[in-house]
């Protein structure tokens, strides 16, 4: 497996005619998890969707050693999955049904899910603790369970690189702990896990964080060195603080 999960080179995007990204070339190590955080309008999502290939760009993003490009559509989706904001409605599928689109990038046209991808989407949705929903339609759900079972959808595509924008959304302090112990398992078994936060305690516990102002990358580093706490602290202008409580790093308010 390459040492590098994605590698930009000089990546730039415009929204409505606006640049939103910058002249960005940097590497995202394979097997960790790299939170990416920053102030509104920084450009963190727009990066996501920039990485899973989902808007026009100038520059090159490599997955896995090859072009984006270059990779066929099906087994790109196979690599590569996706939990966004905003996802489109799809109210009136199960839950399973909704976690069984992860299995889609796997199967031939009209092929029907085999035993393995019907064990797939269970493990998933009892790794996200949304199985007892299974039979519920998805829009009876409330916001937190609606993001399980979209979590559940992502996990069910096995791919070796996942890319979440605000997975934390709607989601109460306990499952946000257990993301992120489901994000440790992840990396545990060598796959790469790239997401967008606004809670920076919870982003500081990742391997690495990307720091971005201005549609530019600011900083790129462990989330245990003291430049990416300086950094940290810079771009919110240092209205936060970044401490090391009962072992942990969190970030306190000014």
């Amino acid at each position: 497996m390459p040492v590098h999960a994605l590698t930009l080179t000089g990546l730039s995007a415009a929204l409505g005619g606006a640049p939103v990204l910058k002249d960005i070339t940097l590497q995202l190590r394979a097997g960790v998890w790299t939170s990416v955080v920053g102030p509104n309008g920084a450009g963190k999502s727009t990066l996501l969707k920039a990485l899973a290939g989902l808007l026009p760009v100038s520059g090159q993003v490599q997955l896995l050693g090859r072009a984006l490009a270059q990779w066929p559509r099906q087994e790109r989706a196979r690599a590569l999955a996706w939990l966004g904001q905003g996802e489109p409605a799809m109210d009136e599928l199960t839950v399973y049904d909704v976690a069984m689109l992860g299995r889609l990038p796997h199967l031939a046209w009209l092929q029907p899910p085999s035993a393995q991808d019907h064990a797939v989407v269970q493990e998933a949705l009892t790794q996200t603790q949304a199985w007892a929903w299974r039979d519920r339609p998805l829009g009876a759900l409330s916001g937190g369970e609606r993001q399980r079972v979209l979590l559940a959808r992502a996990l069910a595509v096995q791919a070796q690189v996942i890319l979440m924008d605000e997975p934390l959304a709607n989601l109460d302090p306990p499952l946000q702990s257990d993301w992120m112990a489901l994000v440790r398992t992840l990396t545990a078994q060598g796959r790469t896990v790239v997401s967008v936060l606004h809670e920076i305690s919870t982003a500081l516990q990742a391997d690495e964080m990307l720091i971005m102002q201005q549609g530019r990358v600011l900083h790129h580093g462990a989330c245990t060195d003291a430049s990416t706490h300086r950094s940290l602290e810079s771009v919110f202008e240092h209205r936060i603080a970044i401490h090391a409580i009962a072992g942990r790093l969190v970030s306190l308010p000014l």
